[in-house]
Formats: C-alpha cells, sequence, structure tokens
C-alpha cells in the first residue's frame, strides 16, 4: 500500500441521495435528478432496456451447479504471467531431458556418416553434466557410462582419445553423478518446505467459497513479492448471526514483511463478525488490533485501509463502511459506478477513540454486482503512464462475463496485465453477487 485513500473519487454525474434513517436506504442516483424539487423518493440506476437479459435470477441459478465448482481465483494460478519459470523451481522443460540424449545421438551419426575421423569426442563430455539438469543420480551414472563407451567404440573413430581423455571423462562423469545426488536431495527439501509453507499460507487467507449465505462470491489475488501467496493485501467473507460481512483491506507495506499484520486483522475480524451487531463495531475492533500491535516495537506505526459490508438476509441492502479505502464498484442496470462513500480515517489512527466512520446501505436488484479491488488495480498503469480505468473498463468486462463472479474477476485480471506493461503492487479484487429474490 503505497498511501492512505484520503477520499473515495466518484464521477461527478453520479451521488449517493442520503435519506433520513427510517425511510428507504442510500441509492444510487443522477447528480442532475437530485434537486429537491424534483426529488419525491429514492432513485436506481435506470433498468436495463426491454428484452436485455439481467444477470443473476433463474439464469443464474440454473448455471449454478458449473459456478459451484468455481473456487477462489488467486493470480499465481494464472498460466500467461504467475507460472514458475524452470529457473525458480519449475521442472525442466522437455527440450533439456532429451538434450543429452539428443547430443549422444549426434554425436554417433556424425562420425558413422562421415569419410574421415571427426575430432569431436569431447562434446561427449557435456553430457553427463547436463543430465544433472534433468535426471537423477542413477540416470545420470548410467548416462556417464554410455558416454565411456562410446568413446572407447572403435566403430565411432573418436579420433582414439587415450587414457587422459577417459579418465577426465571418468572424473566428469563421477562429480556429475555426486551433484546430481546432492542436487536431487535439496530439491527434495525445498519442496517440502515450499509445500508447508504454501499450506501455511492458504489457512491464513482460505479461498473464498462460491457462496456464502445468499451472496456468490469469487476473489482473485495476486502477491507482489514473486513466490509468495500472501502479501499485504486481505480480504474475507463470513457469515454470522448479524448476516453477511466481507471485507477488503490493504496494510502498510506489502510481501512478507506484512504478513503479521494482514494475519490480525482477519483474525479480529472473525470474531467481530461472530459477536459485534453494526460495521462501527467491527472497523473499531480492527482499529483496536492495530493499535496494540503498533505498541510493539516490531510494529511500529502501524495502519491498514479497510471497506467492510454488510448484507441484509434478504439480499436487497448492503451497507457499506470505508476506512481510507477504495469505494466498491456497483454494476447495476448495465452500468458501473464507484459508489461515493465518505472516506474514513484508516486502521491504526484511534477509530476506537470515538472516531469511527459511518456505514451507508445501498439498495440493490437481482443481478447487481460489487466489484471491490485493492489500488494494485486502480494505481496500475499502461505505457504512457494513465491509470488503469477500472470503472470505465468494469462496464464492458460484466457483461461478457454473463453475471459469474468468478469470471467477472478473470476478466479483469487479463485486462488489467494486457493495460499495464508492469505490476509492481499487490493485486486484490473481490467480487460479490448477492441472490436477490425478483418479486418485490
Amino acid at each position: 500500500m503505497r498511501r492512505p485513500v484520503g477520499h473515495a473519487p466518484h464521477r461527478p454525474d453520479l451521488a449517493l441521495e442520503s435519506h433520513p434513517a427510517s425511510a428507504v436506504p442510500w441509492s444510487i442516483t443522477p447528480r442532475s435528478a437530485c434537486h429537491p424539487a424534483l426529488t419525491t423518493g429514492p432513485a436506481r440506476l435506470d433498468p436495463a432496456p426491454p428484452g436485455s437479459r439481467r444477470a443473476g435470477g433463474r439464469g443464474v441459478e440454473e448455471r449454478g451447479g458449473v459456478n459451484q465448482v468455481r473456487r477462489t481465483r488467486l493470480a499465481f494460478s494464472r498460466r500467461a504471467h504467475d507460472r514458475r519459470s524452470w529457473l525458480h523451481g519449475a521442472p525442466p522443460p522437455r527440450w533439456v531431458r532429451v538434450l543429452p540424449v539428443l547430443l549422444a545421438v549426434g554425436v554417433c551419426v556424425a562420425t558413422l556418416v562421415s569419410p574421415s575421423p571427426l575430432d569431436i569426442g569431447f562434446l561427449l563430455g557435456a553430457i553427463p553434466p547436463l543430465a544433472v539438469l534433468s535426471y537423477g543420480p542413477l540416470a545420470t551414472a548410467a548416462l556417464g557410462a554410455a558416454v565411456i563407451a562410446i568413446l572407447q567404440a572403435p566403430a565411432f573413430r573418436l579420433n582414439e582419445p587415450g587414457n587422459t581423455d577417459v579418465l577426465t571423462i571418468c572424473f566428469v562423469a563421477l562429480l556429475s553423478v555426486f551433484v546430481s545426488y546432492v542436487s536431487r536431495r535439496r530439491d527434495a527439501q525445498l519442496d517440502l518446505e515450499r509445500t508447508v509453507a504454501e499450506a501455511a499460507q492458504r489457512a491464513l487467507v482460505p479461498p473464498v467459497p462460491d457462496r456464502v449465505g445468499q451472496v456468490r462470491c469469487a476473489g482473485l489475488y495476486r502477491a507482489a513479492e514473486r513466490g509468495t501467496l500472501v502479501g499485504g493485501d486481505f480480504f474475507d467473507v463470513r457469515e454470522g448471526p448479524f448476516g453477511v460481512r466481507a471485507v477488503m483491506g490493504d496494510v502498510q507495506g506489502h510481501g512478507l514483511s506484512a504478513v503479521a499484520t494482514v494475519a490480525s486483522l482477519l483474525g479480529a475480524f472473525r470474531e467481530a463478525v461472530l459477536d459485534l451487531p453494526d460495521l462501527e463495531s467491527v472497523a473499531a475492533r480492527l482499529d483496536r488490533r492495530l493499535v496494540v500491535d503498533s505498541a510493539s516495537a516490531r510494529f511500529p506505526e502501524l495502519f491498514a485501509t479497510a471497506v467492510l459490508l454488510e448484507f441484509a438476509p434478504d439480499g436487497r441492502t448492503v451497507r457499506v463502511l470505508s476506512c481510507g479505502h477504495p469505494a466498491p464498484v456497483l454494476v447495476q442496470g448495465g452500468r458501473a459506478v464507484e459508489l461515493g462513500l465518505p472516506a474514513g480515517t484508516p486502521l491504526g489512527l484511534g477509530l476506537s477513540d470515538g472516531l469511527s466512520p459511518t456505514g451507508v446501505s445501498v439498495r440493490l436488484d437481482p443481478g447487481d454486482t460489487l466489484f471491490l479491488a485493492s489500488d494494485g488495480v486502480s494505481e496500475g498503469r499502461d505505457d504512457a503512464g494513465v491509470f488503469y480505468p477500472l470503472v470505465e473498463r468494469l462496464t464492458g468486462l460484466a457483461a461478457g462475463a454473463g453475471g459469474d463472479p468468478g469470471k467477472l474477476a478473470d476478466q479483469v485480471w487479463t485486462d488489467l496485465f494486457r493495460y499495464c506493461r508492469e505490476i509492481l503492487d499487490d493485486v486484490t479484487m473481490l467480487v460479490l453477487t448477492p441472490v436477490v429474490p425478483d418479486g418485490r
């Protein structure tokens, strides 16, 4: 996280119209329609034109069997970008595995078809070291023995190598076997440590279920630090006695140095979901957790931005509270708009002292989607330095997703990766689609 968000940017032609607590909840309204003399009640985004297909409802339920198979998308699973390379722990490519055999076959064929002896026996000395890259000690020893046999075979006429040449090849082969043995042992240990580390990180930030209560969910995470699954961003969706609640946040710093803070905040959130009756109290609990951690010399001046959501049991409204974090984007009626939430104070700066921000309520229609993203998305830049236009892009991408939260997260990530020349910050997305009954 680079900085706390001072205010939540929003489109100038849209505003949040407030109503008394006893009246209907907050709703998205064109600014031109907010004249006191003309406004008699809450207005929502224009519904989809007649005949157009709305996401959600019965169509979404029919696709439920397929969608339930989907799990939280973590960015490390993106094929084109996050796959580990050969030099970073992945198995060697096929051409590396066949290279020693191809080299031996090539030398043998060249010597057999040549009318005169060829002085290319030195190439065989590269076969045992190449075998170390792909094979274990037994296969490396077999290839070394094959090299010595080829050198000694009269049919290949490899310039009649002397004892010194043969002893050199034998020494290289034996050394390669030893290196292969040590390498395999170390690889096995590293694989075990990587498996344990991944299990610990997944336990810290487990995949979001496809559905929590009446809310369909999908998340995507790409940590900025290579080789890690957890960084400075976090999100979670939990169901408790007070409804389904979700959080997305961004702590100070990123990478492994921020993991401890993420663990503290997620633990505090999961407890607060079960115990506290409103979002303001949940935010105060998270703030107190950071204040306590900051008192330690190990965690000086900790802060984090976060946005909290609480869905009504029927899914028709959602309360949203921002603590300095970018506001969610609401996709409603085929249009994407960023909610103009009042930006509260970031967590860790004293919300528990009575400065807790106030949440607002937003009315939801069947098929509406809430898209939450970290600043790694909104602050991505192209070659010209222009920020990624999330709201503008989201309108078209949401139409192509067909109401599937997981597909929408994948499409935004693919579009962001194509748009930005380089992604240096943690990228986090959380897509929430409440299952709202069609009837009013």
